[in-house]
């Protein structure tokens, strides 16, 4: 995401040097640091950007996907496991999906695994996300029943003898299978989808794969569409409100920085996320406390439910409802509190991620968009 960002803040600053005849300076890449990591004691918000012309956003949002080739029987493109260029023939026949979203990404691109995960969660998601458990599907076989990799039987995996394996780079999936699958001549895809942008570009390897092109436009590139067109209603000189984003995390209060899902939206929105306000520094998630929340002073304050039932407001009520620091909070005071819908801020809202940026931008401008 920092790449991304970097590209963003880029591509803005040569339009606006361009504009007054000058040559734009070199630019760096922000510095990586941890997911996790110690909020500053006192904060600063950075200083306003210009808005993003609608043909900067076409190059940011689709650069991934713009680096698909696809030809009559095959797709190339850069996979997340550091081989670098590879390429896949098109139509596999026993393709082992071995990631709930990605499952579900694979079947909204057309496609059908005859190898999946199961258990209850990615069980839940397949019912919310294509209509059915697909686990039980005739034909199906059911390889483990979690995402992570660390309990997988590859031998068991791979006496399916599928032709293509698709995981998560997010888990251990790749780890666990991926020298296997080499060594053994099955081609295999590792995935680390965070963002709109990824959800793009594996639409595009995958309906492609499938030997469906025309879902690119029907259904990803349209999403597409739909966002820059949303961001593109948003005025240059509209008063950018100071958002926090926050989760309940194993009994501790988490907000999320620009790198997290949420984080990434409120950036491409142009909110100010008050608990993220160095951008060559960005972050996933930080534990944070009541009184540090009071300091940053936040408009708007959006929870992200980590479950499809109210276990995550709950237990932020449980937590902080009866604090007078909470209640003096003036987000929670105007009433602006909200919370999101886990299928499209916690899962990947794939096909919906257009009703992701639709919602967030009702929550930041009413006026606009409510």
């Amino acid at each position: 995401m920092k790449k991304l960002i970097a590209l963003l803040l880029a591509l803005i600053m040569v339009l606006s040097m361009a504009a007054c005849g000058n040559t734009p300076a070199e630019t760096t890449a922000p510095n990586d640091t941890p997911d996790e990591t110690t909020l500053p004691a006192e904060t600063t918000l950075p200083a306003e950007t210009e808005p993003v012309l609608d043909n900067t956003l076409v190059e940011y949002y689709m650069q991934k996907a713009n680096e698909v080739i696809v030809t009559d029987t095959s797709v190339t493109f850069t996979d997340d496991s550091g081989r670098g260029e590879i390429t896949i023939e098109k139509n596999p026949q026993n393709a082992a999906i071995l990631y709930g979203s990605l499952t579900c990404l694979w079947y909204e691109a057309g496609g059908t695994a005859q190898l999946a995960i199961g258990g209850k969660s990615n069980a839940g998601l397949y019912e919310q996300q294509i209509g059915r458990n697909i686990a039980e599907d005739e034909g199906v076989t059911v390889v483990a029943e979690s995402n992570s990799g660390t309990q997988w039987d590859v031998e068991a995996i791979i006496a399916q003898q599928p032709d293509l394996i698709v995981v998560s780079m997010g888990m251990k999936g790749y780890e666990t299978i991926g020298a296997v699958a080499e060594a053994t001549g099955i081609p295999i895809i590792g995935i680390q989808y965070d963002h709109v942008q990824d959800y793009l570009k594996w639409f595009k390897v995958f309906c492609n794969l499938n030997g469906q092109p025309e879902l690119w436009d029907e259904i990803a590139n349209a999403s597409a569409q739909k966002i820059i067109d949303i961001i593109s209603q948003i005025p240059d000189d509209i008063e950018r409100p100071k958002v926090l984003s926050l989760s309940v995390v194993s009994g501790a209060l988490k907000a999320y920085g620009t790198e997290a899902a949420t984080g990434t939206i409120l950036y491409e929105l142009g909110a100010v996320n008050v608990a993220d306000t160095d951008p060559e520094n960005s972050f996933d998630s930080i534990e944070v406390d009541l009184e540090q929340i009071y300091a940053m002073d936040p408009d708007i304050i959006v929870v992200v439910n980590r479950s499809a039932d109210n276990a995550t407001q709950e237990s932020l009520e449980e937590l902080v409802g009866s604090s007078e620091v909470w209640q003096n909070l003036d987000a929670v005071k105007n009433g602006q509190l909200y919370y999101l819908d886990m299928r499209l801020f916690f899962n990947k809202p794939n096909w919906r991620y257009q009703e992701a940026y639709q919602t967030m931008a009702q929550i930041l401008y009413p006026e606009i968009f409510g």
